[in-house]
């Protein structure tokens, strides 16, 4: 969660060594430096992607993080990399997802011959950031734009079966490649879901007055939690919403799951 990034080095038979922090070439291991606690989630990364992305022949990482943002760390050659990370950018404003942790995939895209970034969100959905410099050149990203749209918000507590799903839920992250052998790039996205049904002897008409009651408990203890409060009034606060999680095990059912969709390219 600090933000290290591992490694598995290959040997000589084909195996691979035991997973090591990655370190620069000041021998400190390679992070994303940030100003204070409220920026922590800047240095919490999602995925290294290992690229070539300034065109010198080298393997640099583009990087991904819990806010949303993108850094790059340029290669210097045999596995090594300048400590100092680059905050990615579009035109003159940091480049960003819409909603959070940030899942870059770099491909060309538009088959233009350079270098273009995708990316997952927890908002759901896949986006793009284009690239516009041209073959050859320093990637120039424009901001991103909706490939696939989100799928529609899942309110907690409503009933849901893998029946009721027709695309990706949010937290998705991505992988970019010809699966159907056409010539032409397709998507394979991955996504987090909660799948809800009855608890065993709970009825629909049950369920649905149980789940209305608890909802309406829900919100109000969610808007306590965000109200400012002495220590007392936190606490009490927060023991009521960790109550509550408990008390809906009553009524419902739940599985922590996800899905994998493909997207095949026109």
């Amino acid at each position: 969660m600090a933000g290290l990034f591992q490694v598995l080095w290959g040997q000589a038979d084909g195996g691979l060594k035991q997973a090591a922090v990655l370190n620069g070439t000041d021998h400190n291991p390679l992070i994303i430096p940030v100003k204070g606690q409220q920026d922590q989630v800047e240095n919490i990364c999602t995925r290294p992607t290992a690229v070539d992305w300034d065109g010198d022949g080298d393997l640099d990482l583009v990087v991904g993080n819990f806010a949303g943002s993108f850094y790059l760390f340029t290669g210097e050659g045999r596995g090594k990399f300048a400590p100092k990370s680059q905050a990615m950018m579009a035109g003159g404003s940091r480049l960003k997802v819409e909603g959070a942790h940030s899942d870059p995939f770099v491909v060309d895209w538009d088959s233009d011959g350079d270098l273009d970034l995708l990316s997952g969100s927890s908002a759901g959905g896949v986006q793009w950031a284009e690239n516009v410099a041209g073959k050859g050149k320093l990637p120039e990203l424009k901001s991103f734009k909706t490939v696939i749209e989100p799928g529609p918000e899942i309110r907690p507590g409503r009933l849901l079966s893998e029946q009721d799903l027709s695309g990706p839920a949010g937290s998705t992250r991505i992988w970019v490649d010809d699966v159907n052998s056409d010539g032409k790039l397709d998507i394979l996205v991955g996504d987090s879901v909660t799948l809800v049904s009855l608890a065993q002897g709970v009825a629909n008409d049950e369920f649905a007055k149980k789940s209305a009651k608890w909802q309406e408990a829900f919100d109000a203890a969610s808007e306590a939690m965000r109200k400012p409060g002495d220590r007392s009034q936190q606490e009490a606060a927060n023991k009521r919403f960790q109550q509550l999680y408990q008390e809906r095990t009553k009524f419902m059912r739940e599985d922590r799951t996800g899905f994998v969709w493909l997207y095949v390219r026109k």
